[in-house]
Parts: structure tokens; sequence; C-alpha cells
């Protein structure tokens, strides 16, 4: 039986970062074998949060330059069009995204944090979030700490979250425990 997940704080978001095929598929090079045991959950507090959840996606930017250059050409099964089903929301998250799309509670952004003006536009900006999602090591730490940093409170879902191993999803919850109690680690 799953643990029950915890009713939103007033006012509260949740913000699934980045739950997209590139990194849910365990056959892609960024898949987190995490995914499959956190994906659940995530369905569950989407439904806890109804109309209070955003959906964050990454899509590949290869005109960035700077150091995105040189890591696109290390990861160029990466660098496709929105379009792609590589950036396809999983599917288990359909629904979500399309009641997020048509209320415009999808980001879309070329970087690894989505701590960003289209995200402020939705939630404020100083919000109370609860994050979620993939992975945590990359895009969910990149995401919590300049959200920190600009005053939001952050509530990070452990079980909700994915990592690209065990062992760097650990490092990065470690981490930003570090940062309490602007951050806090919830372990669900």
């Amino acid at each position: 039986m799953s643990a029950p997940v915890p009713s939103p704080e007033p006012g509260e978001w949740l913000v699934i970062i980045d739950p997209q095929r590139i990194f849910a598929d365990p056959a892609s090079a960024w898949g987190s074998p995490m995914w499959a045991g956190a994906v659940g959950r995530i369905v569950r507090l989407a439904a806890a949060y109804g109309n209070r959840v955003v959906i964050t996606r990454f899509v590949a930017d290869p005109h960035m330059g700077g150091s995105w250059e040189p890591y696109y050409r290390e990861w160029p099964f990466a660098v496709v069009p929105d379009e792609n089903p590589l950036y396809a929301v999983v599917r288990e998250l359909g629904d979500v995204a399309s009641a997020a799309g048509r209320d415009g509670r999808v980001v879309t952004l070329p970087t690894f944090g989505k701590w960003h003006a289209d995200l402020r536009a939705v939630v404020g900006d100083q919000p109370r979030l609860r994050l979620a999602g993939v992975s945590t090591d990359c895009c969910v730490l990149a995401t919590a700490l300049p959200a920190a940093d600009a005053g939001a409170t952050v509530v990070i879902d452990a079980p909700g979250c994915a990592g690209s191993s065990v062992e760097n999803h650990q490092r990065a919850l470690d981490a930003m425990a570090l940062f309490g109690p602007q951050i806090v680690i919830d372990a669900g």
C-alpha cells in the first residue's frame, strides 16, 4: 500500500519537474532508474493539488551557446524538436499536463533550472512550492536553490523525485537539506 500524500498547505503549488519520456524511459541515456517508483506518488500528488499544479518541460536549444555547446556535443540524441516524442510528458500524467496546458501552467525551458519568469508568472515571486520530478540531482536541485534564494519556501517531496541513481538522488537531497529552513526535505 502506498503512503498517503500530504494535503497542500494554503496557497501551495506543486511543481512537477520535467516528467518527460526522455527522463522516464529506461532505454533513454537520460532515463532515471528511479522513475517507475516515483511516478505513482506524483500522480497522487497532482490529484491532491488539483488546479495548483505546474508541469515543467526541458527542451534542448542547441543555439544557446556557451557551456551548452559542448554539452550537446556530448548528448546529441537530445537535440531534437519540441514535438519529438522524447520530450512528451509521460502517459501517466497526460491528463494533468492537458489541464495545466489549457490553464497556462506548463513551463517549457531549455535550462536545467526552471525558476524563471515563466514559472514565477504562474506561482508568484515568493510562493510556497512542493517540488517533485526528475532528476533530483539536476533539474530539481537547479530549480530549488534559486527559488529558495529568491524567497520561495520550497518543500522537496523526496519520494516523488527520481535521481540519475539512488546515490545521486540522496546526495542532492543532502545538499538541498543544507538550505533549511528555506528548503525542507519531506521524506514522505
